[in-house]
C-alpha cells in the first residue's frame, strides 16, 4: 500500500467516525424532554393573549411569530428549558435580547429584555435567570413585556398553509401550545 493509499483510508476512517459522532449528536437532541416552563416569573395565561401567535397585521414583521407576555419592569425571566446560550446582545426590533438552543434542536428566542443576565456560550436550566422584562427595540413606548419565540432548525414542512407568511411556519411553533400543557 502507498502512503497516499495509507493517508486516504485513515480520511476514510476519520470521516465515517465525524459521520457516525455527528448521527448520534443530532439523534441526541431529539431524544432529550423539552418540558417548557413559563418564563416570565408569576406570570399565567392572563398575561398573554392566547391568539397573538401568527397575528396578521403585525409591523414590519407582517405576522406576529411567538407571543407578548406582559410582567412589570424587570419581572425575572427564566429560561423555558435546558440548553446553550448561542447569543444574547441588542438588535433594532428585538432590542435586549437572548437565543438559546433547547432539546429537538429548537431555538428559544427572549426579546424586548430590560437587562441581560447570561452570556454566550453559557449553559442554563430552567432555574436560570437569563433577564428581565422590559421594553427595548420596537417595544419601547409600550408596556413591558416578552416576546418569547420558539423556532425549530429542522422544518416542519406540513404546518405550511395559505396564511400571510404560511410558508414560515415549518420553522416557527406556537409557544403558547407548549406554555398551556
Amino acid at each position: 500500500m502507498t502512503q497516499s493509499q495509507s493517508i486516504l483510508r485513515v480520511l476514510r476512517i476519520i470521516l465515517k467516525r465525524l459521520f457516525q459522532f455527528s448521527l448520534a449528536v443530532l439523534i441526541l437532541g431529539f431524544l432529550i424532554p423539552q418540558n417548557l416552563n413559563m418564563p416570565v416569573k408569576g406570570a399565567t395565561a392572563a398575561d398573554y393573549h392566547p391568539q397573538s401567535f401568527w397575528f396578521y397585521p403585525w409591523g414590519k414583521s407582517v405576522t406576529h411569530k411567538g407571543v407578548d407576555i406582559f410582567a412589570k419592569q424587570g419581572t425575572a425571566i427564566h429560561s423555558s428549558t435546558i440548553g446553550l446560550v448561542v447569543s444574547a446582545g441588542e438588535i433594532g426590533r428585538g432590542g435586549k435580547y437572548v437565543l438559546v438552543l433547547g432539546p429537538k434542536w429548537r431555538f428559544h428566542y427572549y426579546a424586548h429584555l430590560h437587562e441581560i443576565q447570561t452570556k454566550r456560550f453559557q449553559l442554563v436550566s430552567k432555574s436560570s435567570q437569563i433577564g428581565t422584562v422590559g421594553a427595548t427595540g420596537n417595544a419601547v413606548g409600550k408596556p413591558p413585556h416578552l416576546h418569547y419565540t420558539i423556532a425549530t432548525l429542522i422544518p416542519y414542512p406540513w404546518r405550511i398553509d395559505q396564511s400571510p407568511q404560511g410558508w414560515r411556519k415549518m420553522f416557527f411553533l406556537n409557544p403558547i401550545s407548549y406554555l398551556e400543557t
